[in-house]
């Protein structure tokens, strides 16, 4: 990325939670996440293990990008668990966009765990190349 263009991590307290969770004793994890940069945007590769569609929240919201999951780990049938570290892991990242970006036509696929969110640079924030003539 250049200083042209702002994708800047926030403090985690900035991640609103959803109502209903309860916030005493969980675990809040951030995934590691891979941001790419061309002409045309930015490409987001967030690692979110467990996670299943209908666990997962993404948000734009004044310029910020939030990402909320809940992992789901399943006992396998005719085990009993006798220890987790992390039983319901709760994933939340959140970044600063720069109003170059396009938050309307973001493009987001989670597949196996991977969440890959494409967001397109405006039109007008696009390079250019200008025609000069000469006369």
């Amino acid at each position: 990325m250049n200083d042209r263009t702002q994708v800047a991590e926030r403090d985690q307290k900035a991640v609103a939670r959803r109502e209903g969770d309860q916030p005493a004793r969980r675990a809040t994890l951030a995934p590691a996440v891979d941001v790419f940069e061309d002409s045309q945007g930015i490409t987001l590769w967030a690692d979110l293990p467990g996670v299943t569609k209908d666990k997962l929240d993404v948000k734009v919201h004044d310029g910020n990008l939030y990402i909320e999951a809940e992992a789901v780990v399943p006992t396998p049938a005719g085990l009993r668990l006798q220890h987790a570290e992390i039983r319901e892991p709760h994933f939340a990242r959140a970044f600063s966009l720069s109003p170059d970006f396009d938050t309307s036509k973001i493009d987001a696929n989670l597949q196996d765990g991977v969440l890959k969110l494409t967001i397109p640079r405006r039109d007008e924030a696009r390079p250019r190349r200008i025609e000069v003539q000469t006369n």
